[in-house]
């Protein structure tokens, strides 16, 4: 799928290639989103920010395929979808880092990201882990890393991967600050490499400065702000968000 539309006026607009449409959703009755978009833009790092229990993880979730959505349509790389599934859309290059753990406990995180380089035709393993700064740990088995040991062993895996879409879902929950910057090196290294990075979180200030467009899940619905000067002076989201 094409990343970039050439307008009228000669300048280039980027084209999402993830676009999760006029999303409704309930759980047990309760409404938690009546009319909600989500949109992935290659070479953009995208932040979802909105309160506890507004709907963003739900969002995130069926962007990624893994929640059914009671109405509304997800579609990814040229393909719509009325009930997507993660494996379809892992298939033609989409990657969800959720908010638990990715890798599984049983296994080493060397033989895990072989794996996901064997079926996915991936980059090399221990290239991609000294990137992260995580070699020295792949022989270990996820629960004996610390914390930010096992968000860079997860990001190993996303570069091993090399995915066209990353959905990471509160991905700098529990982790250092040191490792909050390597987070934020990375996810706007694979922005700047044409991936489509979509985040969400409460790390206001951090993931203002590494944006560069900010949706505001709130009341149901989503607020495309813009970028981070753009929705700092947002007066409704500084109000009721940030708290200013």
């Amino acid at each position: 799928m094409t990343a970039l539309e050439i307008a009228d006026t000669g300048t280039q607009i980027k084209k999402p290639i993830l676009v999760a449409d006029c999303v409704a959703k309930s759980f047990r009755g309760r409404r938690v989103l009546s009319s909600a978009s989500l949109r992935g833009v290659p070479g953009q790092l995208r932040v979802l920010f909105g309160r506890n229990g507004i709907g963003k993880s739900t969002l995130l979730r069926i962007a990624a395929g893994l929640v059914a959505p009671d109405s509304g349509s997800v579609h990814f790389a040229g393909r719509s979808y009325l009930a997507a599934h993660l494996p379809t859309l892992a298939k033609d290059g989409l990657f969800f880092l959720p908010d638990h753990d990715l890798l599984a406990s049983a296994f080493t995180v060397r033989t895990q990201l072989e794996w996901l380089r064997d079926r996915f035709d991936g980059a090399d393993v221990l290239e991609s882990a000294r990137r992260i700064g995580i070699e020295k740990r792949l022989d270990r088995r996820p629960h004996q890393l610390s914390g930010g040991e096992l968000r860079r062993a997860e990001l190993t895996a996303v570069l091993v991967r090399r995915p066209c879409c990353l959905l990471a879902d509160e991905p700098y929950r529990g982790i250092s600050p040191v490792d909050q910057e390597a987070l934020t090196a990375i996810l706007r290294e694979l922005a700047a490499s044409g991936v489509a990075v979509v985040v969400t979180g409460h790390e206001t200030a951090t993931l203002l400065d590494a944006a560069d467009h900010v949706t505001w899940c709130t009341s149901g619905t989503t607020y495309e702000l813009g970028t981070p000067p753009v929705a700092r002076a947002h007066e409704a989201f500084r109000r009721d968000y940030l708290g200013a």
